[in-house]
């Protein structure tokens, strides 16, 4: 094997022109036939018995060469790539030059690489920083959230208020006419909640349990029934019962119910350090999604549009793996939202985009600032991702291609250098 033409021909695209040598190609015959002799019918012979030479001259002398390229063509071309240096970012496109037993092939391929990148100033970029510090009436806020997912539903009397749970009966109609999916019993409405027809709760609102009454309503234009879209409608309706939602007390004692804690104060306090560490990471992440999109926009590349389609095949995987967590299929779920494949594709486009831009810039910084991942922080990934994922390390290590953990923590080292050589200026917000 042997590189014969290495040409750019567009900004993104290399043409190369390699040898598979003779004796390797004739080794790779041998090979093809003794897998695929027993695939063709010769006269006289038992599939698979037939003589190399006979079923070449039945069916061309080149019958076998393509089964020996595709066998040769992996290792050769890795090799090639191995030797320019080249970056590919797609499959390449392949074409048989030339192909005969004593001269060996050729082979052309037309590979599309990673884009030249220029970047600007990169040190010293000047960004604001919005601390947060946690506020009383925040703290006050999450207690409250507690109690209400602590709260219990109590029968109560009198009239029924926004909040209140109320279970009805009703039945629709339209021009006196009941209509089909109108009727329901024992209904368990949360008024305010939205959940029916507009304006349906608000005349359930001030009704008692045991009255029976009716709702007058207008569908929506644009209602998913078409025979009933922007029709008045009278919606007969019992209340038979009436719940309103309890909350616990905010004392001691509700903390020790749904906490480690003794007292209101300590939860308080474990809240507002919990709240705060999120918030504190929430801003240094800000920070550095700002420092970064400033070297994005920087950025002169000719990005080929096969890396922004690749990173939305890698998202709808993604996507993909989340929906299977909760028991739904892409395909379904593409169905219930009246999208295309085609549109819902489209919705990464833009994030995709900028994904491949920002890996661009961070991957031209590691190569400008010479930095590497030691073997130290190598090993304390995959440590790291063991543990997130509850593997065995060694098992992570085979799983993992080592080359793509490096490239990762090296990006993630640029980033650690933006922000450090940054002009970071904190605002309390």
């Amino acid at each position: 094997m042997s590189l014969v033409k290495n040409e750019k021909i567009e900004a993104n695209k290399v043409e190369l022109h390699f040898t598979l040598e003779a004796e390797a190609f004739k080794t790779a015959i041998s090979k093809a036939y003794r897998k695929e002799a027993k695939n063709f019918n010769v006269p006289g012979f038992r599939k698979g018995k037939a003589p190399r030479n006979l079923i070449e001259t039945m069916y061309g002398a080149e019958v076998f060469h393509l089964d020996a390229i595709n066998d040769l063509f992996p290792d050769a071309y890795e090799a090639i790539i191995i030797e320019t240096g080249l970056e590919p970012v797609d499959r390449p496109e392949v074409d048989v030059v030339s192909a005969d037993v004593e001269n060996g092939v050729v082979v052309k391929v037309i590979v599309t690489v990673k884009p030249e990148v220029k970047i600007g100033e990169y040190k010293g970029l000047k960004v604001e920083k919005n601390v947060n510090t946690i506020k009383d009436e925040e703290v006050d806020q999450e207690i409250e959230r507690m109690a209400d997912r602590n709260s219990r539903m109590i029968t109560r009397e009198g009239d029924a208020q926004n909040g209140d749970s109320a279970n009805i009966n009703f039945e629709g109609f339209v021009a006196d006419v009941a209509f089909e999916g109108g009727k329901g019993e024992n209904f368990d409405l949360v008024l305010g909640s939205g959940q029916f027809i507009p304006g349906f709760e608000e005349q359930v609102v001030g009704h008692k349990a045991g009255d029976a009454f009716d709702v007058t309503v207008t569908f929506p234009e644009q209602y998913q029934a078409e025979d009933l879209a922007g029709k008045e409608a009278i919606f007969k309706c019992t209340i038979n019962e009436l719940k309103t939602k309890e909350l616990p007390v905010m004392d001691d004692e509700f903390a020790k119910d749904v906490s480690e804690f003794d007292t209101l104060e300590e939860l308080k306090s474990d809240i507002r350090k919990g709240m705060q560490e999120q918030a504190d990471k929430k801003v240094e992440l800000d920070v550095e999604n700002a420092i970064v999109d400033l070297v994005v926009d920087s950025l002169e590349a000719e990005v080929p549009e096969c890396m922004n389609e690749a990173r939305i095949d890698e998202m709808v995987r993604e996507f993909e793996m989340r929906l299977d967590q909760q028991g739904l299929k892409l395909d379904m779920y593409i169905q219930y939202t009246g999208a295309t494949v085609e549109s819902f594709r489209e919705g990464f486009k833009e994030q995709a985009e900028k994904q491949v831009k920002i890996r661009l810039a961070l991957e031209k910084i590691v190569e400008l600032e010479n930095i590497v991942a030691e073997e130290a922080d190598i090993e304390a990934e995959i440590v790291r991702i063991a543990e997130a994922y509850k593997m065995e390390v060694e098992k992570v290590r085979g799983l993992i291609p080592l080359d793509e953990v490096k490239k990762d923590l090296t990006v993630n080292k640029a980033i650690d250098l933006l922000k450090s050589t940054a002009v970071i200026t904190e605002i309390q917000a």
